[in-house]
Protein backbone atom coordinates (compact mmCIF):
# COMPACT_ATOMS: atom_id res chain seq x y z
CA UNK A 1 0.00 0.00 0.00
CA UNK A 2 1.32 3.41 -0.96
CA UNK A 3 1.14 5.73 2.04
CA UNK A 4 2.91 8.62 0.31
CA UNK A 5 -0.19 10.78 -0.37
CA UNK A 6 -1.53 10.16 3.15
CA UNK A 7 1.74 11.24 4.74
CA UNK A 8 1.89 14.33 2.55
CA UNK A 9 -1.66 15.19 3.59
CA UNK A 10 -0.84 15.02 7.30
CA UNK A 11 2.24 17.17 6.78
CA UNK A 12 0.48 19.75 4.61
CA UNK A 13 -2.64 20.24 6.74
CA UNK A 14 -0.82 21.67 9.81
CA UNK A 15 1.17 24.00 7.56
CA UNK A 16 -2.02 25.22 5.87
CA UNK A 17 -3.74 25.78 9.23
CA UNK A 18 -0.72 27.69 10.55
CA UNK A 19 -0.60 29.83 7.40
CA UNK A 20 -4.34 30.50 7.69
CA UNK A 21 -3.96 31.59 11.32
CA UNK A 22 -1.05 33.86 10.38
CA UNK A 23 -3.08 35.46 7.60
CA UNK A 24 -5.97 36.10 10.01
CA UNK A 25 -3.60 37.73 12.50
CA UNK A 26 -2.06 39.94 9.80
CA UNK A 27 -5.53 40.91 8.59
CA UNK A 28 -6.51 41.90 12.14
CA UNK A 29 -3.40 44.04 12.51
CA UNK A 30 -4.02 45.69 9.15
CA UNK A 31 -7.64 46.55 9.97
CA UNK A 32 -6.50 48.13 13.24
CA UNK A 33 -3.91 50.18 11.36
CA UNK A 34 -6.60 51.98 9.32
CA UNK A 35 -8.85 52.78 12.28
CA UNK A 36 -8.89 56.02 14.25
CA UNK A 37 -7.55 56.18 17.81
CA UNK A 38 -10.06 57.09 20.51
CA UNK A 39 -8.15 58.55 23.52
CA UNK A 40 -9.02 56.96 26.82
CA UNK A 41 -10.80 54.01 25.23
CA UNK A 42 -9.87 50.58 23.93
CA UNK A 43 -12.47 50.96 21.21
CA UNK A 44 -11.38 52.26 17.82
CA UNK A 45 -12.99 54.80 15.53
CA UNK A 46 -13.77 54.85 11.84
CA UNK A 47 -11.52 54.24 8.87
CA UNK A 48 -8.62 56.64 8.39
CA UNK A 49 -5.15 56.86 6.83
CA UNK A 50 -3.93 59.37 9.42
CA UNK A 51 -1.91 56.67 11.19
CA UNK A 52 0.27 56.07 8.13
CA UNK A 53 0.57 59.80 7.48
CA UNK A 54 1.91 60.27 11.00
CA UNK A 55 4.72 57.80 10.27
CA UNK A 56 6.33 60.47 8.08
CA UNK A 57 7.21 62.53 11.14
CA UNK A 58 10.99 62.83 11.80
CA UNK A 59 10.72 60.93 15.11
CA UNK A 60 9.38 57.74 13.52
CA UNK A 61 11.53 58.06 10.41
CA UNK A 62 14.58 58.17 12.69
CA UNK A 63 13.40 55.04 14.51
CA UNK A 64 13.12 53.21 11.19
CA UNK A 65 16.63 54.28 10.17
CA UNK A 66 18.09 53.34 13.56
CA UNK A 67 16.44 49.91 13.38
CA UNK A 68 17.83 49.29 9.89
CA UNK A 69 21.32 50.41 10.95
CA UNK A 70 21.19 48.24 14.08
CA UNK A 71 20.15 45.24 11.97
CA UNK A 72 22.95 45.86 9.47
CA UNK A 73 25.59 46.07 12.21
CA UNK A 74 24.30 42.91 13.88
CA UNK A 75 24.29 40.99 10.59
CA UNK A 76 27.83 42.10 9.71
CA UNK A 77 29.34 41.29 13.11
CA UNK A 78 27.49 37.97 13.24
CA UNK A 79 28.95 37.09 9.84
CA UNK A 80 32.48 38.04 10.93
CA UNK A 81 32.22 35.87 14.06
CA UNK A 82 30.21 33.06 12.53
CA UNK A 83 32.31 32.42 9.42
CA UNK A 84 35.43 31.18 11.27
CA UNK A 85 33.26 28.96 13.46
CA UNK A 86 31.42 27.51 10.48
CA UNK A 87 34.68 26.99 8.57
CA UNK A 88 36.24 25.18 11.52
CA UNK A 89 33.08 23.11 11.98
CA UNK A 90 33.12 21.93 8.34
CA UNK A 91 36.87 21.51 7.87
CA UNK A 92 37.83 20.01 11.24
CA UNK A 93 39.14 16.46 10.79
CA UNK A 94 38.57 15.10 14.29
CA UNK A 95 34.96 14.16 15.12
CA UNK A 96 35.49 15.23 18.73
CA UNK A 97 36.57 18.71 17.66
CA UNK A 98 33.59 18.95 15.32
CA UNK A 99 31.26 18.02 18.16
CA UNK A 100 32.78 20.62 20.49
CA UNK A 101 32.48 23.38 17.89
CA UNK A 102 28.89 22.38 17.10
CA UNK A 103 27.90 22.40 20.77
CA UNK A 104 29.52 25.81 21.29
CA UNK A 105 27.79 27.20 18.20
CA UNK A 106 24.24 25.99 18.87
CA UNK A 107 24.12 26.08 22.68
CA UNK A 108 22.42 29.53 22.68
CA UNK A 109 19.47 27.93 20.87
CA UNK A 110 18.78 25.79 23.95
CA UNK A 111 17.89 28.90 25.96
CA UNK A 112 15.10 31.39 25.41
CA UNK A 113 15.87 34.87 24.18
CA UNK A 114 14.89 36.41 27.52
CA UNK A 115 17.24 34.09 29.44
CA UNK A 116 20.10 34.89 27.06
CA UNK A 117 19.42 38.59 27.41
CA UNK A 118 19.43 38.40 31.21
CA UNK A 119 22.81 36.70 31.04
CA UNK A 120 24.17 39.66 29.08
CA UNK A 121 22.75 42.06 31.67
CA UNK A 122 24.87 40.22 34.25
CA UNK A 123 27.93 40.48 32.01
CA UNK A 124 27.52 44.08 30.78
CA UNK A 125 26.15 45.77 33.91
CA UNK A 126 28.14 48.39 35.83
CA UNK A 127 28.82 45.77 38.49
CA UNK A 128 28.85 42.95 35.98
CA UNK A 129 31.53 40.46 35.04
CA UNK A 130 33.16 42.52 32.29
CA UNK A 131 33.47 45.74 34.29
CA UNK A 132 34.71 43.82 37.32
CA UNK A 133 37.53 42.28 35.29
CA UNK A 134 38.47 45.61 33.70
CA UNK A 135 38.53 47.38 37.08
CA UNK A 136 40.63 44.69 38.78
CA UNK A 137 43.13 44.71 35.92
CA UNK A 138 43.40 48.48 36.23
CA UNK A 139 42.41 49.05 32.60
CA UNK A 140 39.64 51.49 33.55
CA UNK A 141 39.08 53.83 36.50
CA UNK A 142 35.31 53.52 36.57
CA UNK A 143 32.74 51.13 35.10
CA UNK A 144 32.25 51.37 31.37
CA UNK A 145 28.67 52.05 30.33
CA UNK A 146 27.76 49.00 28.23
CA UNK A 147 24.10 48.84 29.16
CA UNK A 148 21.57 51.15 27.49
CA UNK A 149 23.85 51.66 24.49
CA UNK A 150 23.81 50.57 20.86
CA UNK A 151 27.00 48.57 21.43
CA UNK A 152 25.48 46.55 24.26
CA UNK A 153 22.37 45.79 22.19
CA UNK A 154 24.46 44.71 19.19
CA UNK A 155 26.61 42.41 21.35
CA UNK A 156 23.54 40.69 22.79
CA UNK A 157 21.85 40.42 19.39
CA UNK A 158 24.95 38.88 17.84
CA UNK A 159 24.79 36.18 20.50
CA UNK A 160 21.14 35.56 19.62
CA UNK A 161 21.66 35.33 15.84
CA UNK A 162 25.06 33.59 15.81
CA UNK A 163 23.80 29.95 15.94
CA UNK A 164 21.57 30.38 12.88
CA UNK A 165 24.36 32.15 10.99
CA UNK A 166 26.83 29.35 11.77
CA UNK A 167 24.42 26.63 10.63
CA UNK A 168 23.66 28.40 7.35
CA UNK A 169 27.32 29.14 6.64
CA UNK A 170 28.23 25.54 7.46
CA UNK A 171 25.62 24.32 5.01
CA UNK A 172 27.09 26.55 2.30
CA UNK A 173 30.68 25.54 3.03
CA UNK A 174 29.87 21.82 3.12
CA UNK A 175 28.64 21.94 -0.49
CA UNK A 176 31.92 23.35 -1.85
CA UNK A 177 33.76 20.90 -4.08
CA UNK A 178 37.21 20.52 -2.55
CA UNK A 179 38.57 19.68 -6.00
CA UNK A 180 38.27 23.38 -6.91
CA UNK A 181 40.55 24.31 -4.02
CA UNK A 182 43.04 21.57 -4.87
CA UNK A 183 43.08 22.79 -8.47
CA UNK A 184 43.94 26.31 -7.30
CA UNK A 185 46.69 24.95 -5.06
CA UNK A 186 48.14 22.94 -7.95
CA UNK A 187 48.37 26.16 -9.96
CA UNK A 188 50.51 27.75 -7.25
CA UNK A 189 47.93 29.61 -5.14
CA UNK A 190 48.71 29.87 -1.44
CA UNK A 191 46.21 29.17 1.35
CA UNK A 192 45.14 32.82 1.64
CA UNK A 193 44.62 33.18 -2.10
CA UNK A 194 42.73 29.90 -2.32
CA UNK A 195 40.40 31.09 0.41
CA UNK A 196 39.82 34.54 -1.10
CA UNK A 197 39.46 33.46 -4.72
CA UNK A 198 37.81 30.04 -4.37
CA UNK A 199 36.36 29.22 -0.94
CA UNK A 200 34.87 32.61 -0.11
CA UNK A 201 33.11 33.12 -3.48
CA UNK A 202 31.77 29.57 -3.50
CA UNK A 203 30.32 30.04 -0.01
CA UNK A 204 28.40 33.14 -1.16
CA UNK A 205 24.95 31.45 -1.10
CA UNK A 206 25.41 30.57 2.57
CA UNK A 207 26.62 34.10 3.32
CA UNK A 208 23.61 35.65 1.59
CA UNK A 209 21.16 33.37 3.43
CA UNK A 210 22.83 33.94 6.80
CA UNK A 211 22.97 37.73 6.44
CA UNK A 212 19.35 37.95 5.30
CA UNK A 213 18.16 35.79 8.20
CA UNK A 214 20.23 37.70 10.78
CA UNK A 215 18.95 41.01 9.41
CA UNK A 216 15.29 39.94 9.50
CA UNK A 217 15.66 38.40 12.96
CA UNK A 218 17.26 41.55 14.36
CA UNK A 219 14.75 43.85 12.67
CA UNK A 220 11.88 42.15 14.52
CA UNK A 221 13.72 41.55 17.83
CA UNK A 222 11.99 42.92 20.91
CA UNK A 223 13.21 41.38 24.18
CA UNK A 224 16.91 42.12 23.66
CA UNK A 225 16.59 45.80 22.58
CA UNK A 226 14.01 46.41 25.29
CA UNK A 227 16.01 44.86 28.13
CA UNK A 228 19.54 45.83 27.12
CA UNK A 229 18.58 49.17 25.59
CA UNK A 230 16.41 50.11 28.56
CA UNK A 231 14.26 52.46 26.47
CA UNK A 232 17.27 54.45 25.23
CA UNK A 233 17.81 52.36 22.10
CA UNK A 234 14.65 52.77 20.08
CA UNK A 235 13.62 50.16 17.53
CA UNK A 236 10.37 49.56 15.69
CA UNK A 237 9.42 46.68 17.98
CA UNK A 238 10.04 48.65 21.18
CA UNK A 239 8.14 51.62 19.75
CA UNK A 240 5.18 49.36 18.97
CA UNK A 241 5.24 48.12 22.56
CA UNK A 242 5.33 51.65 23.97
CA UNK A 243 2.49 52.85 21.78
CA UNK A 244 0.34 49.79 22.27
CA UNK A 245 0.75 49.01 25.96
CA UNK A 246 1.85 52.31 27.45
CA UNK A 247 -0.27 54.77 25.43
CA UNK A 248 -2.96 52.21 24.46
CA UNK A 249 -2.77 53.63 20.93
CA UNK A 250 -3.30 50.27 19.25
CA UNK A 251 -4.23 51.68 15.81
CA UNK A 252 -0.99 53.63 15.49
CA UNK A 253 1.01 50.70 16.89
CA UNK A 254 -0.62 48.48 14.25
CA UNK A 255 0.26 50.94 11.48
CA UNK A 256 3.85 50.98 12.70
CA UNK A 257 3.87 47.17 12.62
CA UNK A 258 2.51 47.08 9.07
CA UNK A 259 5.07 49.65 7.92
CA UNK A 260 7.85 47.66 9.57
CA UNK A 261 6.68 44.46 7.88
CA UNK A 262 6.59 46.15 4.48
CA UNK A 263 10.02 47.71 5.01
CA UNK A 264 11.46 44.34 6.07
CA UNK A 265 10.12 42.73 2.91
CA UNK A 266 11.56 45.48 0.71
CA UNK A 267 14.97 45.33 2.37
CA UNK A 268 15.11 41.53 2.14
CA UNK A 269 14.19 41.77 -1.55
CA UNK A 270 17.02 44.29 -1.98
CA UNK A 271 19.48 41.99 -0.19
CA UNK A 272 18.32 39.13 -2.38
CA UNK A 273 18.82 41.17 -5.53
CA UNK A 274 22.28 42.36 -4.48
CA UNK A 275 23.36 38.83 -3.59
CA UNK A 276 22.36 37.27 -6.92
CA UNK A 277 25.76 37.92 -8.56
CA UNK A 278 27.47 36.30 -5.58
CA UNK A 279 25.11 33.32 -5.70
CA UNK A 280 25.82 32.85 -9.41
CA UNK A 281 29.52 32.79 -8.60
CA UNK A 282 28.89 30.29 -5.80
CA UNK A 283 26.72 28.16 -8.06
CA UNK A 284 29.53 27.80 -10.54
Amino acid sequence: MNRGPALVFWFVVPAVLAAFGLCLALAAVFQYSVRAFVPGSLDVGGLTLANFTALLRPLYARVFLETVWLSVKTAVFTLLLGYPLAYALVRARRPTLKSVILVIAITPLFLGEVVRTYSWIIVLGNNGFLNTVLLRLGLVDRPVQWMFTDLGVVVALVHVTLPVMVLMLAAGLSHIDRACERAAESLGAGPARVFLTVTLPLSAPGIAAGVATAFAWTFSAFATPQMIGGGRVNTISTMVYQLGFSSLNFPFAASLSVAGLVLTGLLLALIRRLSRPLERVGGH
